[in-house]
């Protein structure tokens, strides 16, 4: 069963709710059966490729809020990553478009290896401080995601992967998509947002029993009779 995760780095949400989502996948009892693919999503396209600004100047001239209300939200979900087994350090973080990021995701999905570089972003954007912009910073973080250091440059200069990113949010604007993360489950439910554990796990479970409906693992009703298999045995 197919699950279509949106998100972008920049996101805090996104992976506090990556955090909660396999959390509730380590109590689901068919993980094996899963497909788990990572959308892109930009929330500020337009945003330079570093801004030059700490997350509080930038969330205060986009959003229009007084820095105070500002510092007192960061709080709140600082408090909501710890909750759920991070460390933010957003004080650190540098602010940059996340294309370049988001074109490595790419890619990486073409090496299954999706689920890896998000963890590997999100950790070098929240907790470390790196800059997700820096080709240099995103050649490190995808080795750390088991990708071949030369074979991933090819995401940085070859369109395919930009035009991917492209087609991912044209997607999520066909089906509704307002905001990340945005969790897919075999096109028929959704969880929007930050969700906690038992959420994702009601929404597994019931999207799995569904999906298992239409899927059952031998759809042929068999008649048993004299037969051979490869190995040789005759009976």
């Amino acid at each position: 069963m197919k699950i279509e995760i949106w998100s972008d780095i920049l996101c805090p949400f996104c992976y506090i709710g990556k955090r909660n989502f396999e959390t509730a996948l380590k109590e689901f009892d068919h993980e094996d059966e899963l497909e788990i693919v990572w959308k892109s999503y930009q929330l500020d396209p337009d945003m330079p490729e570093i801004a030059n600004e700490d997350y509080v100047e930038y969330l205060v001239k986009r959003k229009g809020m007084p820095e105070e209300q500002v510092k007192g939200m960061l709080q709140n979900i600082t408090q909501m990553a710890q909750q759920a087994g991070l460390e933010y350090h957003m004080d650190k973080s540098v602010i940059a478009n996340s294309l370049n990021a988001h074109k490595l995701i790419q890619f990486a999905n073409t090496k299954g290896l999706g689920n890896e570089l998000e963890e590997e972003l999100f950790k070098a954007y929240f907790t470390q401080g790196n800059n997700i912009a820096d080709l240099d910073v995103l050649t490190e973080i995808g080795e750390n995601a088991g990708l071949n250091a030369k074979e991933l440059q090819s995401a940085f200069v070859d369109s395919k992967y930009g035009y991917g990113v492209e087609q991912d949010i044209a997607e999520a604007m066909q089906i509704g998509v307002k905001g990340v993360p945005f969790f897919v489950f075999d096109r028929k439910y959704a969880v929007s947002g930050a969700q906690p554990p038992q959420a994702f796990a009601e929404t597994l479970d019931k999207s799995y029993t569904a999906w298992k409906k239409l899927n059952p693992e031998n759809a042929l009703e068999i008649t048993q009779g004299p037969s051979c298999t490869p190995d040789g045995i005759c009976d």
